[in-house]
């Protein structure tokens, strides 16, 4: 009888989390009852597909060097524990899943410790966006990637590392069915009146950054639209604070607060939320591309730390910071980044969505063909990224 697969996953954020518990059901139907043994950290998502997680995952969630620095020493700490975990394991394959800044330090070291350990990581860093350098710091101790953008593979293999391009999640992500959209309006009282669905991230810093200016934004496009209904679909790390937060807008957001039930029944209504919805206010990052898949036109608003954002701007190589318009090279969704982030042009450009019109015609058929050259078509992405890992597993690590 052929030995178990034994998997490590490292996902340390909510975005990782979504991407490992799909990655972990596709894994089991291609290997079979029992080819599968997992060990690791994720969230709830992972955790439902039977991942014990050595501790909390959003303890992970920090974003921005100098966000960073309060809690570093929990950080390194965690990562000495993560590390060892590893080594007392000894799995065939090491996955690290997005969270650069802690699952490769845990490659680096898991691999030192460990030189025939087969490391592989699980979306590829945006070398193309900033320090490019860091692909051939990767290389020294990754061996493959997955990659979730078409022209992220050549920058991997560069260096010497063997990558995939598996697609992106959200090109599959299945649309509610009509039913479920009105049921949704219909639970949050918004019947025919225009609907915003407003997304502030999935971080205490993003949400606690930008709740100011979306609520101010808000106010203003109420002026213009008083039947306007807003509704809030939380990440569970931040349902609190995105309720406490939201309490002081000038209209009333109707949270979606995911903790207490099903992961799955939550990731149902949030996309039933954003289907729903007549146009979407939202921060960078992932939910660009799953609005996109909902069909739902956006307006996207960003700030990080401003010491964050002056190491940023000088070491960033493009323009946009929003997936769509980086894909099809053009301005297709509006987007708002640090001083740019006027609560009067976000309420104007909302504005101009929440109705049919050319705004938001050209929008929806840009996010469409952003979704085709994300993998919409053939297998699904996690069926891919399985088998990828799984011919990785085959191949082992390679030689340096």
């Amino acid at each position: 009888m052929t030995r178990p697969l034994r998997l490590y996953l490292v996902a340390g954020e909510a975005s990782g989390d979504r991407l490992g518990a799909p990655l972990i059901r596709a894994l089991r139907e291609e290997l079979g009852e029992g080819g599968l043994e997992i060990r690791g950290i994720g969230g709830e998502l992972m955790e439902a597909e039977g991942l014990v997680s050595l501790f909390p995952s959003d303890e992970l969630a920090v974003m921005g060097l100098f966000e960073v620095l309060p809690r570093l020493r929990a950080i390194l700490a965690r990562l000495a524990q993560t590390v060892q975990d590893v080594e007392t394991w000894r799995p065939d394959v090491l996955l690290t899943i997005d969270s650069p800044a802690f699952g490769l330090r845990v490659a680096r070291k898991a691999k030192a410790a460990r030189p025939g350990l087969t490391t592989v990581h699980y979306v590829a860093p945006s070398v193309w966006a900033w320090r490019p350098g860091r692909a051939r710091k990767m290389a020294r101790y990754t061996d493959h990637v997955l990659a979730l953008l078409p022209f992220e593979p050549p920058w991997m293999t560069a260096e010497g590392m063997t990558c995939d391009f598996v697609g992106h999640p959200a090109s599959r992500l299945p649309r509610p069915s009509p039913e479920a959209q009105a049921a949704l309006r219909a639970e949050i009282g918004a019947g025919d009146r225009p609907l915003l669905c407003v997304m502030p991230g999935s971080r205490r810093g993003e949400v606690s950054r930008l709740a100011e200016p979306f609520g101010e934004a808000l106010g203003l496009l109420a002026k213009r639209r008083p039947d306007l209904k807003v509704v809030l679909p939380a990440a569970a790390g931040v349902a609190e604070m995105a309720r406490a937060l939201s309490a002081a807008w000038p209209v009333e957001a109707h949270v979606l607060d995911p903790r207490g039930i099903d992961p799955a029944e939550a990731e149902i209504r949030k996309f039933a939320a954003m289907a729903a919805s007549d146009a979407a206010l939202a921060a960078s990052g992932t939910v660009t591309l799953e609005l996109a898949a909902m069909g739902v036109p956006q307006v996207i608003g960003y700030r990080l730390n401003p010491l964050t954002a002056a190491v940023a701007r000088r070491l960033l190589k493009i323009d946009t910071a929003n997936l769509v318009n980086l894909l099809l090279k053009e301005w297709a969704v509006p987007e708002f980044i640090q001083h740019f982030l006027v609560p009067a042009d976000v309420a104007a450009a909302l504005d101009a969505l929440l109705v049919p019109g050319p705004a938001r015609e050209a929008q929806i058929a840009a996010a469409d063909r952003a979704l085709a050259l994300l993998g919409r078509d053939g297998d699904p992405p996690s069926l891919r990224a399985a088998r990828s890992v799984i011919a990785a597993a085959a191949r082992g690590p390679r030689r340096r």
